[in-house]
């Protein structure tokens, strides 16, 4: 996964599907909130690539808060 408009535009798209989730959850629109968790997820992906971010190491981060 890579964005080619770089790290701002990355975040920036976490930023807006993060608020489309939001606002799909809150109108309790079950199948557009899926949708909208997908692409939250994506575009996580995509910036954690952009940052040189591990995807396991956030799963251990995780793991370790259940501790």
């Amino acid at each position: 996964l890579t964005h080619r408009k770089g790290v701002d535009k990355s975040l920036e798209k976490v930023g807006e599907e993060a608020v489309e989730f939001i606002l799909a959850a809150k109108n309790q629109v079950p199948e557009r909130t899926v949708s909208e968790a997908a692409d939250l997820l994506f575009h996580l992906l995509v910036a954690f690539q952009a940052l040189g971010i591990d995807p396991a190491d956030v799963l251990d981060e995780l793991a370790a808060r259940r501790k």
